[in-house]
């Protein structure tokens, strides 16, 4: 069953994925037919076509290779100067790329037909590129609030779950009890499953953190406990008992001391499981949480390089990789093939997914923002600088050529090879090193 599940879970996540591609290509493709561009193919995927159909002038089908989507508008660059020598300083090889961009972007275009993108105004322009990323920021907020305020975050709540024993301190690396092992100050004040914690040591508690705080910072001395059993309150009195627990940074991983060893801090123990549930959260924590990952996702995006080289270095040493480091699809297919797999409940699983599928789409939004070629971002800076050349030119009294982006694809090319190393570096990351959350 937990192969099964495994294999649900990475499912649930490449439909999900495939269907956030094609809203994104949606997202380009409805704008600009309503602006009057001539698209001629909207397509989901890469290579080969598998399946296609035409409706009116556009053909709408799916690729082999499952690595992103695109819509072919009709003129996305101006038709090439008549007449128009390469320059002795570009390579053959680049000026070939140029020249079949050039023959690419014409066969797009009919005579007479000026139902094309780069004649468009410069804000047209840039709304249907940034149609295609808009459509991933919805996503990720409706995936995110889907999983915060209807499903929920899974909470400990103040209901007992379970009492311990016995006292093990974390350094003796072993979870059953031994003779010497004291009896665990909850089992010894007869705390009982299914009790719910009132208040300790006078304070009323609403979580079981605020009584865990109380707790563990109260070792040996003796604390009131009210508890309710059965809709009845009575008091109990604990008396913690100190032990250590590894220390753990802001990341949840363990802090280690210079030679490499786990480091321990004494705090008081009881000996209390609680139960978890799913707690609703507001309506406003989608937003927020949207708000707050694009902001960490674009930081990313910032050390992009820096940060995919590090996770080649943690491949090549076998270290451990950041679990905030970027991640490839093979990465995030692996981490919901372990959310579904794991001892939770469905609805706790079901919001984990949502969540990742939520902050795949944010990286979505972010990557595609990118001022580069051939990202949507790269395409708004082309835009821009179009409708600046137009100004100034007017402004001088001159009429201003179209910018001829095609220009730019041996810089294109560049930026494909990169992307596409980094990707290869992520995914054999993802395979060999993976990031783990169990």
């Amino acid at each position: 069953m937990t192969a099964i599940a495994f294999l649900i879970g990475v499912l649930v996540l490449v439909i999900g994925l495939a269907l956030s591609i094609a809203l994104h290509e949606v997202g380009h493709l409805v704008p600009a037919k309503l602006f009057g561009v001539r698209v001629g193919q909207y397509m989901i995927g890469m290579g080969p076509t598998l399946w296609s159909r035409r409706r009116g002038e556009t053909e709408y089908g799916i690729k082999a290779l499952p690595i992103g989507g695109y819509i072919s508008m009709a003129g996305m660059y101006p038709p090439a100067p008549e007449k128009q020598e390469a320059s002795p300083r570009r390579s053959r090889l680049f000026a070939t790329m140029v020249q079949d961009a050039r023959d690419a972007n014409a066969e797009t275009m009919i005579a007479g037909d000026d139902r094309v993108f780069y004649k468009l105004p410069v804000w047209k322009r840039i709304v249907i590129m940034l149609g295609g990323p808009f459509m991933n920021l919805v996503l990720a907020f409706v995936f995110i609030s889907i999983a915060l305020s209807a499903i929920g975050v899974q909470t400990a709540t103040t209901t007992v779950a379970a009492v311990s024993q016995c006292v093990i301190p974390a350094s003796a690396e072993r979870t059953d009890c031994g003779p010497s092992d004291p009896l665990a100050p909850a089992a010894a004040a007869g705390v009982q499953p299914g009790d719910v914690i009132v208040s300790v040591d006078g304070t009323p508690v609403s979580t079981f953190a605020e009584a865990a705080d109380i707790i563990q910072r109260s070792a040996g001395q003796a604390l009131p406990v009210v508890i309710s059993r059965d809709g009845v309150e009575q008091m109990v009195s604990i008396t913690p008992q100190s032990t250590d627990r590894a220390v753990t940074d802001d990341r949840g991983r363990a802090v280690t001391d210079a030679n490499g060893n786990p480091e321990y801090e004494t705090v008081g123990f009881a000996g209390l499981l609680a139960q978890e549930s799913l707690e609703p959260q507001p309506l406003w924590a989608g937003p927020q949480a949207t708000v707050q990952q694009i902001g960490s996702v674009a930081q990313i995006m910032t050390q992009l390089p820096v940060r995919v080289y590090d996770t080649a270095v943690d491949l090549f040493t076998g270290q451990e990789r950041d679990p905030n480091g970027p991640l490839s699809v093979v990465g995030a297919g692996r981490l919901a093939g372990e959310v579904a797999a794991v001892d939770a409940p469905i609805a706790a699983r079901a919001g984990t997914i949502l969540g990742l599928l939520g902050s795949l789409n944010i990286a979505l939004f972010v990557f595609n923002l990118i001022p580069l070629l051939p990202l949507d971002g790269g395409h708004v800076v082309v835009a821009l600088w179009d409708g600046l050349k137009r100004t100034i030119a007017r402004i001088r009294g001159r009429v201003a050529a179209p910018v001829d982006a095609t220009r730019l694809v041996p810089a294109t090319f560049v930026v494909v090879v990169l992307l596409v190393a980094m990707g290869g570096i992520l995914i054999a990351a993802d395979v060999f090193n993976p990031v783990r959350l169990f």
